[in-house]
């Protein structure tokens, strides 16, 4: 059971740290939301270290040890991690799920970028969808159709980030645009991160990542009507804020590089209100047979550890695979350049 100072810490964390996850998060029932915000406080706290660190790969090396302790039933010493512990024990996590996650920041810290829109929902399904798929176990879900569903949500959320950060994540350095869009608008990688402009190239391929992710936005609904009622409506707002970022991207002509796309307080409280009406709603429709449509191929590991809550060992050695090519970068082995 999570401490009540560290699921207070927790609380506070995401308060400050994910004003859209806090907002949606008030309409979970209790036995949901505590969990989940510590959940979601231990994954900010993850992604936070290797994304604003100083040595990322040092960071990632960091988190695979906090996992083994969590995992061990001997967290270090901070609130989010505590708190992790405890989910892990109540609700029975499979380790794969978290430890995708980490492999997604792996990703991360070793610049790798994506030749094709599977390789970016391949990132996408380990940084997003995984988180996803723990907030089924959180809410007792292991039914496959409504875990891929909710794999569907994740990967299309992602894909909204990604799109309006485009010109934040290039000034940085980081592309996750597919590498095969760049080359078709014979685009140079290298000169895309020197000089960032919102030219009708860029903005199409915005539009094409808004376009990926508005069907998986649309497949993601039937697993949300499947869930336990009191969620419903706290997935329901998930879905419609991030989906109303990229509506606001529209708006601004699918430029994410000379502005960034921002949503309100009213808007908020409208989609907040309009996730009850859906919620309502789902309990007078039947069940949509795209329930039943198969999990993205990027997802189905994600789907069959949740619903098994079985270890897969060929994943567990491709997060090993991962930390050993950091180690051989960090050691001079590997090569400086970013992976495809």
């Amino acid at each position: 059971m999570i401490r009540p100072d560290d699921l207070e810490h927790c609380r506070e964390a995401i308060r400050h740290g994910s004003l859209s996850f806090h907002a949606a998060s008030k309409l979970l029932p209790a036995k949901v939301r505590d969990p989940a915000l510590a959940l979601y406080a231990f994954c900010r706290l993850a992604d936070d270290e290797v994304d604003e660190g100083e040595y990322q790969a040092g960071a990632v090396f960091r988190l695979q040890d906090r996992l083994d302790a969590a995992y061990a039933g001997k967290p270090h010493n901070a609130p989010e991690d505590r708190a992790f512990a405890a989910i892990i024990e109540d609700f029975e996590m499979p380790r794969a799920l978290p430890e995708a996650l980490l492999e997604g920041l792996a990703w991360d810290a070793a610049e790798r970028r994506y030749d094709t829109l599977s390789g970016v929902r391949d990132y996408s399904a380990r940084v997003a969808s995984a988180v996803g798929a723990m907030m089924c176990v959180l809410m007792r879900v292991r039914d496959p159709d409504a875990l891929a569903r909710a794999c569907d949500l994740g990967v299309a959320m992602q894909l909204t980030n990604i799109a309006r950060d485009v010109g934040e994540d290039a000034r940085m350095g980081r592309i996750y645009l597919p590498l095969d869009w760049l080359a078709e608008a014979g685009i140079d990688p290298v000169n895309f991160t020197r000089e960032t402009l919102p030219t009708n190239d860029v903005r199409r391929m915005v539009k094409r990542l808004l376009a990926e992710a508005d069907r998986l936005y649309l497949r993601s609904e039937a697993g949300i009507d499947v869930l336990p009622l009191q969620a419903r409506t706290g997935i329901w707002a998930a879905r419609l804020i991030y989906a109303g970022i990229g509506r606001q991207l529209r708006r601004q002509g699918f430029d994410s590089i000379s502005m960034r796309a921002r949503t309100s307080g009213a808007q908020k409280l409208g989609w907040l209100m309009q996730a009850g009406a859906r919620t309502g709603i789902s309990l007078i429709m039947p069940k949509s047979a795209v329930i039943y449509a198969k999990p993205l191929p990027e997802v189905a590991f994600l789907v069959d550890a949740a619903s098994r809550a079985k270890p897969d060992q060929k994943r567990a050695s491709s997060v090993l695979d991962i930390l050993a090519e950091l180690k051989a970068r960090e050691a001079g082995i590997g090569t400086d350049r970013p992976m495809a």
